[in-house]
């Protein structure tokens, strides 16, 4: 048989990795924020000779390293979609994204505590003034950034396809493009970090007034230990999102009960499921079908609805050789 008569059953699996997501642009911006404002921040801090506000700056360096790794992410990606290495194309580079910036976050959070501790222990001096207006310039810089990055859960992608691969063995391959809920990894974690920047500068804002005005200096250590703990709060649920991706675990509940109402009926039932992420709220699946009067598979493909975010199927059906004890449909 000549290959291009394969090509009716043959797809692309870049899955829509190729195309530029909107939160490449808006995390490329907020990296230029955020590496102006840590300029700001370091020259201030040698300036004044203010150990907090060049700590803060050198902090702000890191979170501008951070999201330099996302927008790299979102560029691999993106330029690596049609590489035919990647058996499922490259949608787990957001995910490998979000989770190295999660690490990113941990290990700030634990230098924030280290650092608090340190500065509980043994006071240093704090120049006041220069301090809250940086930490203020900090914060509105920090809201900015956080309303351009601007996280929506319930945004949708549409991605419309319906291609399949059927093989005489009885297997089918099956894209069936749906409305994907856009879950973006990468996004979420350079949101975190950004929040995480807007959290510290509110927590130094406090502790900075407070220590200025009531004399209560030991809040500003206190604050960090806070700070600390709601960073890498966050950050740990952003590594267990991103791990259960990167690991192929288990797709939604809701997806694989909605894969078999429509598949399974009185006569055909799913024996072996498996469900998982391939990219942002896009799935593969794999199933095997037991049935006494087992239709084809692409029949049972055709049961399958288009918003599941289903990218691709492979079906396997058996005949049950055992007597049935229910009436067949």
């Amino acid at each position: 048989m000549h290959t291009d008569n394969l090509q009716p059953w043959q797809h692309s699996h870049t899955f829509g990795q190729d195309r530029r997501r909107p939160g490449e642009f808006r995390t490329r911006v907020v990296i230029a924020i955020t590496a102006s404002m840590m300029v700001v921040e370091i020259a201030a801090g040698m300036l004044f000779g203010s150990m907090a506000l060049l700590a803060d700056g050198l902090h702000m360096a890191s979170h501008a390293a951070a999201l330099g790794i996302n927008a790299f992410a979102y560029a691999y990606a993106r330029r690596h979609a049609e590489n035919e290495s990647y058996s499922f194309g490259t949608g787990k580079v957001n995910a490998l994204g979000g989770f190295s910036g999660a690490v990113l976050l941990v290990v700030f959070a634990l230098a924030m505590g280290w650092e608090s501790v340190a500065r509980l222990v043994h006071p240093v001096h704090i120049v006041f003034d220069q301090a809250i207006f940086v930490a203020v310039l900090g914060l509105v810089v920090n809201g900015a950034s956080v309303v351009i990055l601007g996280v929506d859960d319930h945004h949708h992608g549409h991605d419309h396809g319906h291609e399949h691969t059927q093989h005489d063995d009885g297997h089918a391959d099956h894209h069936h493009g749906g409305h994907a809920h856009g879950h973006d990894h990468n996004l979420r974690s350079a949101y975190l970090h950004v929040m995480a920047d807007a959290l510290t500068s509110v927590l130094a804002i406090v502790a900075l007034l407070a220590a200025k005005f009531l004399g209560l200096v030991w809040m500003d250590p206190v604050m960090g230990i806070v700070g600390g703990l709601l960073v890498a709060r966050w950050s740990l649920g952003l590594l267990r999102s991103t791990s259960s991706v990167l690991l192929d675990a288990q797709g939604p509940r809701q997806v694989e009960e909605s894969i078999r109402r429509h598949v399974e009926d009185e006569d055909s039932r799913i024996a072996d499921l498996h469900l998982w992420s391939i990219g942002p709220n896009v799935y593969a699946v794999a199933m095997t079908v037991v049935a006494h009067e087992p239709l084809t598979p692409d029949r049972y493909k055709q049961r399958l609805p288009d918003d599941l975010g289903l990218a691709h199927v492979t079906i396997e059906v058996h005949e049950c050789a055992a007597e049935p004890s229910y009436a067949p449909a």
